[in-house]
């Protein structure tokens, strides 16, 4: 018998699980991209000009996000193939691990150049553990979840998400608290990476316990009794299938990505070191960072909720738009120095800007997709527009600081990527209303009256 829609029960249990799973390994994750601004450039590029130096330590942080779109398509392949349970468990070890092993690496002054390379190497082992871990990660929930509370439930992945942020920044912090500059730059700083094993080992427990997704029970099922209709066929090759089948939408959720994620290491990773360029206090800027996410984390199903309500194309839109609209107030707000304007421009980012765009992205890339090929469609689709944007966005914001000495043409560089985004969204088929079993792609479907559904 095929399997259904998960109870209610299970569709709590697989938003704990994906959310406590996803904090965890993205707190490996975001980790590297904090100590890239903060001591890295030290550590490992010490021969460099500062700025230059900070420049090297951000490259090496967009190794990983190079390596992501390969993670995306080896597990997108095999989370198609096999299910979606094991890619998230395989995926978490391989983070928990390649972190620790950062936090023991040495130094230049130890091991001269191959410190920076051995970094690159687990950058990259990094990337592409979690290009694989995002889209099972969004379709342990929101396979499970009812159709029309898909975007609710499915947004509690991208919290665990900002919680790992905020987990990762907020140990940094206290470790630096605890610990004189000297001692920190000397051992304190690979205490967070080390604690990763740790953290990594209670993520496994708690993945190993969620069910599989009713989709990929039901393809298993299916092949099993040789009765697979076309819906519910495994794709011999999810990447190729995909590419033939779902051009538009992948494509779609590659443009729609560009102004979330590329804004958002410019929030995030970028505002840091220019913090300390313009004698801004690094803390305060932290502390707000930190705040901004962690209230966005909670804010993201409430912006998914709302698109099961509204539909996700005005809540993405509007997140878009107001990206390009606060770009460069949020510049401006730096440069005052004045601490309650860099809280009130970091909350406007990250709650309302970002928050409205990455809270709505699990569902819609969801249904953008069929569930033969759709591991691999999301992550293709996420994971190329990581590599574009949020791998680059930090270097060029940088370079752009270097060239002009001023903020403006990282505002302009930010609302770029906006317009990227407002015109694939646009551009996109209204899903909200979709069933989690049609057997075509949704860009091919008529927009439906999301009005109609009783929501």
């Amino acid at each position: 018998m095929a399997a259904t829609k998960g109870a209610p029960r299970q569709v709590r249990t697989a938003a704990i699980a994906s959310l406590v799973g996803s904090a965890l390994e993205w707190y490996d994750f975001f980790l590297y991209g904090t100590a890239a601004a903060l001591v890295f450039n030290t550590l490992f590029f010490p021969t460099f000009d500062p700025l230059v130096g900070t420049i090297a330590a951000f490259g090496t942080n967009a190794a990983g996000f190079l390596a992501r779109p390969l993670g995306g398509i080896v597990f997108g392949h095999f989370g198609d193939r096999l299910g979606r349970k094991a890619m998230l468990v395989i995926t978490l070890m391989i983070m928990g691990v390649s972190t620790f092993f950062i936090g023991v690496l040495p130094g230049y002054a130890t091991i001269g150049v191959w410190a920076p390379v051995l970094l690159v190497g687990l950058r990259i082992v990094q990337g592409i553990a979690v290009g694989g871990e995002w889209g099972g990660g969004v379709l342990i929930v929101s396979e499970h979840a009812p159709d029309h509370r898909r975007g609710f439930y499915s947004a509690w992945s991208q919290t665990g998400v900002g919680l790992g942020f905020v987990l990762s920044a907020s140990v940094f912090t206290l470790v630096q608290a605890v610990t004189s500059k000297d001692a920190f730059l000397a051992w304190g700083w690979r205490i967070p990476f080390l604690a990763g094993i740790v953290l990594t080992a209670v993520g496994l427990v708690i993945r190993m316990r969620v069910m599989e997704t009713p989709a990929a029970q039901r393809a298993a099922a299916a092949e099993k009794a040789g009765k697979a209709g076309k819906a519910e066929q495994k794709a011999r090759l999810p990447l190729l299938d995909v590419l033939r089948t779902h051009p538009k939408a992948v494509l779609i959720a590659f443009g729609a990505r560009i102004a979330e994620n590329g804004a958002l290491y410019v929030f995030l990773t970028f505002s840091l070191s220019y913090a300390a360029t313009i004698g801004l206090d690094g803390d305060l800027v932290l502390t707000a960072v930190v705040v901004g996410m962690l209230v966005e984390s909670f804010a993201m199903p409430m912006w998914g909720a709302l698109s099961d309500r509204v539909g996700r194309r005005p809540v993405y839109l509007g997140g878009a738009i107001a990206m390009i609209v606060w770009a460069y107030p949020f510049f401006a707000m730096f440069d005052s120095r004045d601490p309650v304007l860099v809280f009130v421009a970091a909350f406007v980012a990250l709650v309302i800007c970002h928050g409205t765009m990455i809270g709505t992205q699990p569902a819609f890339f969801h249904e953008l997709f069929d569930s033969r090929v759709r591991y691999s469609g999301v992550a293709l689709g996420h994971e190329l527009a990581s590599m574009v944007a949020g791998g680059f966005s930090p270097i060029i914001a940088t370079a752009l600081f270097a060239w002009a000495g001023a903020s403006w043409p990282i505002a302009v560089f930010l609302m770029g990527m906006g317009v990227i985004t407002v015109v694939a969204v646009a551009l996109a088929p209204e899903t909200a209303a979709h069933p989690d079993h049609e057997e075509e792609a949704v860009p091919a479907c008529p927009r439906p009256n999301i009005s109609h559904t009783g929501r």
